[in-house]
């Protein structure tokens, strides 16, 4: 088959031949976004709007004998052939470039059902198919089901990179069962990463070159939805948190849902990203980090660093309190790291330093800055923990070192 051409949106949006497109100000959305309990069910219905006949459906061997069934049934009521792919955990070109050919000319759309990697996975596969893609994620723990892009990674697990596509998903699909009935610590790591798009968005916005993730301005609108994302999580994270331990649907849970799936979806596509992924995507180069960590327990931390950066140490306080509160990590040796590891330190500022997002701060940032925003939130995080205690995370991370 054909590939299609590899998708750069600043060829679109700001070219470099136009330095005055990158002035103008670009939203980025799916088409539909649907929430609520028992809408797994619904997904054949929902297809009536792209008029397909035949689906590829991504997920895990443990999704196919859980959910499959339901997503099954409900495209068999509307007379939608599937046909089921195993996701095999990483969403890597050989994973990609497998389903790619498994499935090429027999289908005219793909769904994508499970966790993060799993729909970035999905995302490119339809990318290669040149079909549209739905995305039913099963867990809260990030912002990936929205956007228009897929964070890809070497077989191993390290941060391999960024791919774009030019169309966003068709359709995303949020059962609040599913999540409901998931880990505790699944959603609380989505809170992590979503706390992250109000600060990153404000850094874009507030610097006049910084740029979103086409390469434009960042919108107003996109900016408010961080802000409301974040407002959100500081209200109702710690009743949400208490249903998913009851495995129950309520408001609360209703209202993180959407904070970490589509405020902070659209936040961070069309607001930007700053220091905070930095750290994050850097965190994936320690094997004893990326293995025992998930990704919004990273950027947790690249949050407070960031905010240390910027010298706003209340805000620091403030989300670190939180922080504690749910269970993610508020200091180093929460996410296996010690500031006076040179090694592992060196490794995270030299990444991040690499990092293209991080000329998105309102200010040259150096080395020896990250270094010390990373000893003074260390030193900030240490005190809170010390004033109320570290037993909601104990709680979530028995089984991490």
């Amino acid at each position: 088959m054909t590939l299609p051409p590899p998708y750069d949106p600043a060829t679109v949006f700001a070219p470099e031949d136009d330095p005055a497109a990158a002035r103008a100000r670009v939203f980025i959305a799916p088409q539909r976004y649907v929430q609520g309990e028992g809408v797994l069910d619904n997904v054949g219905r929902y297809l009536r709007l792209l008029n397909v006949r035949h689906v590829g459906i991504l997920m895990s061997a443990r999704g196919q004998s859980s959910e499959g069934p339901r997503v099954r049934q409900s495209l068999a009521s509307e007379n939608i052939e599937g046909t089921c792919c195993d996701f095999n955990g990483e969403c890597s070109l050989d994973e990609i470039e497998a389903h790619r050919d498994a499935l090429a000319d027999r289908v005219d759309c793909l769904i994508a059902v499970g966790g993060g990697k799993c729909v970035d996975a999905g995302k490119s596969i339809a990318f290669r198919l040149g079909i549209p893609v739905v995305i039913v994620p099963t867990l809260a723990s990030n912002d990936a089901p929205c956007s228009a892009l897929s964070v890809l990674y070497e077989p191993s697990g390290i941060y391999a990179g960024v791919e774009f596509y030019p169309q966003s998903p068709a359709l995303v699909v949020v059962d609040t069962a599913l999540v409901a009935a998931a880990p505790e610590r699944f959603l609380v790591a989505g809170m992590g990463d979503a706390m992250a798009t109000w600060y990153e968005a404000r850094a874009c916005l507030t610097n006049p070159n910084g740029v979103n993730g086409v390469g434009t301005r960042p919108t107003i609108a996109s900016y408010a939805m961080g802000e409301a994302c974040a407002h959100t999580l500081f209200e109702e994270g710690v009743r949400a948190s208490a249903a998913v331990r009851g495995q129950m649907v309520d408001e609360s849970l209703e209202k993180i849902v959407e904070a970490n799936t589509l405020l902070s979806g659209l936040g961070f596509e069309s607001g930007g990203i700053a220091l905070a992924h930095g750290i994050a995507k850097s965190c994936t180069a320690l094997s004893h980090v990326r293995e025992h960590y998930l990704h919004g327990e990273m950027v947790a931390i690249g949050t407070l660093v960031q905010l240390a950066l910027e010298s706003r140490l209340e805000e620091v306080q403030k989300v670190a309190r939180f922080f504690v509160s749910v269970g993610l990590p508020a200091n180093l040796a929460q996410l296996s790291l010690d500031v006076a590891d040179a090694s592992d330190m060196n490794t995270l500022i030299e990444a991040t330093m690499d990092w293209p997002h991080t000329l998105n701060m309102p200010f040259v940032v150096d080395a020896g800055m990250i270094r010390d925003a990373l000893v003074e939130f260390d030193k900030i995080g240490t005190s809170v923990i010390g004033e109320f205690g570290d037993d909601t995370y104990r709680r979530l991370h028995l089984d991490s070192p």
